[in-house]
């Protein structure tokens, strides 16, 4: 028993009904507004009205006297009340008072120090109180009225920081060693830190292969490894410089080779060869050249017949905007007319001024361009001209 509370147990001995008998059995079941019946389901009394679900010609019960299970009777005093014992009573601190003070957190703290115990609680109880705040893994009671339990995870030990302060008792005991006040605390545990710094660890490896994996995305692709000279690979080499569209990738393993030092005496004819291949690009990338410049010749004089056409265009409407502003039709416009007139020709002639200095630059690098090829065509021009 503890504390007053518990269980009241009811004294069946009121409760006895004999269900042979008629008259109480319907009486019961009057005032439970139920249809009396009998054993084999036949009904036990003919009075029953069934718009008032209640028989009729029998005086109704109160349904508050004890003894008709509707309200607990007064425990009688020769039947032994049966009380459900309570293990532990927990009293919250006062709320007034300041949070408890704890050390320093360990890192991956998982254990808390519990003193104020009991000295008669036992592991048991302790697992009980102490289960709410999360999985307990172990725990380890000391004979001093102290224990360090461990949690499954670091959270946990939060909450069961908040049980710091209550106060326990052990039943309804009074009793010095059925009654202490907690104290719950951080505790700093082998354990705990090994398996922090094996986390820590763990998270250092994924960072650097996440750092790994991110330098590999971002690095330029390897060149493609270079084959070993040998008089096969190098018949294959010949052949790709005279290619074209291969010449770029053999002229690197051609300059490989030599830089390894694969030129002996033995195989100096077949390297002579295809430097000669190499020298006979030479001609083709001039070639190559030659037709760019034709092509950027052709783009320049179209640019500059493109440009000598909008010049033109320019030309015709800034004198359609000079006609407009003599005296024969400028009399006829309005003032906000005018404005918009003058206000057109002045952006019209900027326009073609601009337009018109390009075109004078392009025909000028032409005509330096000439005189080059001139100078450098007759040497003692050239003189002359290097003289003055």
């Amino acid at each position: 028993a503890a504390d007053g509370l518990g269980s009241i147990a009811i004294d069946t001995t009121q409760l006895n009904m004999s269900v042979t008998d008629p008259t109480a059995w319907a009486t019961a079941m009057n005032n439970l507004g139920m249809v009396p019946v009998g054993l084999a389901g036949q009904q036990l009394v003919t009075g029953f009205d069934p718009s008032l679900s209640m028989m009729t010609g029998i005086t109704p019960i109160n349904p508050m006297i004890p003894g008709m299970g509707l309200v607990p009777p007064p425990p009688p005093t020769d039947v032994p009340v049966v009380k459900e014992i309570i293990h532990c009573k927990k009293i919250p601190p006062n709320p007034n008072l300041p949070p408890p003070s704890t050390r320093e957190r360990p890192p991956g703290c998982k254990t808390v120090f519990v003193g104020g115990l009991p000295e008669n609680a036992t592991e048991e109880i302790i697992q009980e109180v102490f289960e709410q705040c999360g999985d307990i893994t172990a725990i380890r009671k000391s004979k001093k009225n102290f224990c360090h339990i461990r949690f499954a995870e670091e959270f946990m030990v939060d909450k069961a920081i908040y049980l710091s302060g209550y106060r326990m008792r052990l039943g309804s005991s009074t009793d010095k060693k059925d009654s202490g006040r907690l104290h719950v605390d951080f505790a700093q545990a082998r354990d705990d830190f090994y398996e922090w710094e094996c986390k820590q660890r763990m998270l250092a490896r994924e960072e650097r292969h996440r750092r790994k994996m991110e330098e590999d995305r971002l690095r330029p692709p390897s060149p493609p490894a270079i084959m070993h000279y040998s008089e096969h690979e190098a018949a294959l080499l010949a052949e790709k410089l005279k290619d074209d569209s291969k010449f770029s990738e053999a002229i690197t393993v051609l300059l490989t080779w030599i830089e390894r030092g694969e030129v002996n005496r033995r195989s100096a004819n077949q390297f002579y060869s295809m430097v000669q291949s190499a020298n006979s690009h030479v001609r083709r990338l001039m070639n190559e050249k030659a037709a760019h410049e034709q092509e950027m010749e052709q783009a320049k004089e179209s640019f500059k017949n493109a440009l000598t056409g909008i010049l033109t265009q320019f030309e015709q409407i800034v004198a359609v905007f000079n006609a407009s502003t003599r005296q024969k039709a400028w009399d006829h416009f309005s003032k906000a007319q005018r404005k918009n007139i003058d206000i057109w020709r002045k952006h019209s002639e900027e326009l073609r001024n601009a337009h018109s200095e390009q075109l004078m630059g392009i025909r000028r690098e032409e005509e330096m361009e000439m005189s080059d090829d001139d100078s450098g065509d007759n040497p003692s021009k050239k003189l002359r001209v290097d003289d003055s």
